[in-house]
């Protein structure tokens, strides 16, 4: 059984998201994420590090969404055989 997990980027900095540390964010994020989960992706945080954690986070969750307070729930990726 796999787990729905929210992840908001915005608690992983204080003011301002660095560049700099991404590597210190994809570790707090694939520790959030566990293995084989359901993750949504969400919070005030730049465009590249959404990108960046997305792509670090490919391969071992099973599914990855966005949550925009615009559009709602995204899907970015699926990988549930069913």
């Amino acid at each position: 059984m796999t787990d729905k997990i929210t992840i908001d980027l915005g608690t992983m900095f204080e003011e301002t998201a660095k560049i700099d540390e991404i590597n210190n964010y994809c570790k707090i994020a694939r520790k959030l994420a566990g293995n084989g989960n359901n993750i949504i992706l969400t919070g005030r945080a730049p465009i590249w590090m959404y990108l960046t954690i997305a792509h670090h986070l490919h391969g071992f969750v099973r599914s990855l969404a966005y949550d925009s307070p615009v559009t709602g729930i995204v899907p970015i990726f699926n990988h549930d055989p069913r």
